[in-house]
């Protein structure tokens, strides 16, 4: 048998109110559909509409949330203070029920004194569609007619139906309403992250020193708001000049967090901080007695101490990736020795290693979130890609420093990175 015109015409009048509630975001909104579409298409007739919450409240406490005669209301599921609070009577018997209800002699169970009078006088059917959570029904619907009788004059039959829309449309609002909260979070937790981050930019130099003989480019990003990279410049006397770079374990605020830890260490060091071991030694003495000694975090770092004069460069690495050179453009190999990480043993001590530099060579100081970036395939840039992008013929730091990160967005194919990144470029000259 083909379907009845009238059924054509309901399918359609549901399609289009389905269609419609998918885009709307806002609960107070979806409501006002959901309930405009149930009247347009008849299946839950009523003369008047309320509805009821005992959301957060003891028994016999509940609120009027919704009714179709008032002209305004507020937002039931963020202005909640301003709904209506009632105490027992019928609608509080009826809320915590925890069962659908039908009153079809409603006068004959209803007085004045009820605390609801005024929003179920001249009413003669009550129908009850309970909206439950966890078991239990938080929410009613109560469909409220002037024609008693529900034998005669209301669609019992449908009643089953009604209470599983209701439901349905109750689980589709708490998604919209647990949406709207968990959004309104995130931009709160964003705004706090933000002002983290920038915190924590704040503690990297506000410019790049001026060294003699020596042309410097610096790159710093980290992967979300906030990171744990750091790197910092130390003058110190004949021109000398120490170069911090570090990198925390873990992302995001914890490690942004005990970088900015280890750079107030760092800048509290009594006297010149070096040599760099006495420097390391230092960093890692109060980090693992202050604050990493039962938190399992770590910190990698290298300090090096560069005498633009002598063209030398003298440093110690705390189980970071040592420096990248190339003479001629071609790369030299470092031999020098690496220790644990800063934060995990407080007898670790940190070998020292000189490098004779010479003029055009240039140097790479860098965290590993650069030779740890992933390509398409899965494979790491890694350091002889680094290497390569490296092999300008340009005298420019920042030219160097370009090369290498046009490099690695092209093997990367701009992927978000997922791991804080700081390169530091120098060209001797």
């Amino acid at each position: 048998m083909p379907p009845s015109p009238n059924s054509i015409s309901s399918l359609e009048s549901v399609t289009d109110i389905m269609r419609e509630l998918s885009c709307l975001t806002d609960p107070d909104d979806s409501a006002e559909l959901f309930g405009s579409g149930i009247r347009t298409l008849n299946i839950a007739p009523r003369d008047r509409y309320v509805g009821i919450s005992r959301r957060d409240l003891s028994a016999p406490q509940f609120r009027i949330t919704r009714c179709s005669d008032w002209k305004e209301h507020p937002n039931p599921w963020f202005e909640r203070d301003k709904l209506p609070l009632l105490s027992g009577g019928l609608l509080a018997d009826i809320i915590y029920a925890n069962q659908p209800a039908i009153i079809p002699d409603l006068p004959s169970r209803l007085t004045p004194a009820d605390p609801a009078y005024q929003y179920l006088k001249d009413m003669q059917l009550l129908v009850a569609l309970p909206s439950f959570d966890n078991g239990d029904s938080l929410n009613v619907g109560l469909l409220l007619s002037k024609k008693g009788g529900a034998a005669d004059n209301y669609p019992i039959d449908s009643i089953p139906i009604m209470v599983w829309v209701a439901n349905l449309w109750g689980r589709a609002t708490l998604n919209l309403v647990t949406k709207q909260k968990l959004d309104a979070a995130y931009q709160s937790l964003d705004r706090e992250l933000k002002v983290v981050g920038d915190l924590q930019k704040s503690l990297l130099p506000r410019h790049l020193p001026t060294i003699p003989n020596i042309d410097i480019a610096a790159h710093y990003q980290t992967s979300a708001r906030a990171g744990g990279d750091y790197y910092g410049f130390f003058p110190l006397p004949d021109n000398k000049w120490g170069i911090f770079v570090a990198d925390v374990s873990g992302h995001g605020t914890p490690a942004a967090v005990m970088m900015a830890i280890t750079h107030a260490i760092a800048h509290a060091h009594p006297g010149l901080p070096t040599p760099p071991a006495s420097m390391l030694r230092y960093l890692n003495t109060q980090l693992t007695h202050r604050y990493t000694a039962d938190s399992g975090t770590f910190v990698t770092a290298l300090y090096a101490v560069l005498d633009p004069i002598a063209r030398t460069l003298t440093l110690a690495s705390a189980g970071h990736p040592l420096p990248r050179i190339l003479r001629n453009n071609i790369p030299l190999e470092c031999s020098a020795e690496t220790a644990l990480p800063l934060g995990l043993s407080a007898d670790e001590q940190y070998p020292e290693y000189t490098l004779q530099l010479q003029p055009n060579d240039k140097l790479l100081l860098y965290t590993d979130g650069i030779i740890e970036s992933f390509g398409a395939s899965g494979e790491l840039f890694g350091i002889r890609r680094l290497d390569a992008s490296a092999a300008t013929r340009s005298p420019s730091a920042t030219v160097l420093l370009l090369n290498v990160l046009a490099d690695m967005r092209e093997f990367t194919r701009g992927t978000p990175a997922q791991d804080d990144q700081t390169l530091l470029a120098f060209v001797i000259e």
